[in-house]
């Protein structure tokens, strides 16, 4: 059983701590190798000679560097989420809850097509050999050449919106449900499946009272992926519909206008948006587990 005092989070805390802040430390210093070659042309154009410290912060302060600094970017974060209203245009918070509808839209239907197909690949031989090989080729097809079409498509047939995003979404998100229940479903060993018939359990018994519970590890590892890559789909999804709200159309009008600043605030929202969705599948996990007798981490 996993420590959970409060040693315990210290000791995840710190190692965390320190990659962050080298994280920042790496962002500085690239920002200032990136901005300084434009700074410098300016300089040059205006006769201006600039110290080394002067030149560091000149770079650190443009309104549209190449690589936006670390406090530029929280800048632009916290007041376009807490200094405007959530209903603002320029809200990410606005943008998030956006993009957000059609993640959790996809996420759902992809979870549910990927526990249908693995247990249709789990008790059915020929789907195992024939539908599993092109479950794994469809993954090979980069989803910013199938995205465009699906728009294209059932824009034809005057269906746009929430519904092409999150089609998008399903489609990324159901692959690692897929595979993640596969293997939980056939995780129970040979010797508890004996079991199951020395006991006369028929086959719905043996997949609800054995092959369900073990597989409900797999199947929460594998939807924190799938609920990060859904949210992927969906931003992906927003891009070719030239959609005016969602993380997506902050990318993209970031990058007509040459917003670096705004892009990178518009990317940020989104991982934030990912950690906090994988943190509550975590937490959903832990209290099934919980309901089923698991002990606690």
């Amino acid at each position: 059983m996993k420590n959970s005092s409060p040693d315990g989070f210290r000791s995840h805390l710190i190692p965390v701590s320190v990659i962050l802040i080298a994280i920042v430390a790496i962002w500085y210093v690239a920002a200032f190798f990136m901005n300084a070659p434009f700074q410098r042309d300016l300089d040059r154009r205006g006769n201006v000679t600039s110290t080394t410290i002067e030149l560091i912060g000149k770079t650190m302060v443009q309104p549209k560097p190449v690589l936006p600094a670390p406090h530029q970017v929280a800048v632009n974060v916290f007041e376009n989420t807490v200094m405007r209203s959530v209903t603002s245009s320029r809200s990410l918070i606005y943008h998030g809850w956006v993009t957000l509808s059609s993640t959790v839209v996809g996420f759902a239907f992809g979870t549910l097509l990927g526990i249908l197909i693995a247990v249709g690949i789990v008790h059915v031989k020929a789907l195992d050999r024939s539908l599993m090989p092109w479950i794994i080729a469809s993954q090979t097809v980069p989803i910013l050449a199938i995205a465009p079409m699906v728009v294209v498509v059932l824009g034809a047939i005057n269906i746009t919106g929430l519904v092409p995003k999150a089609l998008i979404s399903t489609y990324l998100s159901f692959f690692p449900v897929a595979v993640g229940m596969v293997k939980g479903l056939r995780s129970p060993e040979l010797i508890q499946l004996d079991l199951m018939r020395t006991y006369n359990a028929s086959a719905s018994q043996t997949f609800w009272k054995l092959r369900v519970p073990a597989s409900i590890p797999y199947l929460f590892t594998s939807m924190k992926v799938a609920i990060a890559a859904s949210l992927v789909g969906a931003i992906v999804g927003e891009l070719p519909t030239g959609a005016v709200a969602g993380i997506g159309s902050k990318l993209l009008a970031g990058s007509y206008y040459s917003q670096t600043i705004e892009i990178w605030a518009a990317l940020i929202v989104g991982s934030l948006l990912a950690a906090a969705l994988v943190a509550i599948i975590g937490l959903i996990g832990r209290l099934v587990d919980r309901s089923m007798g698991g002990r606690p981490a």
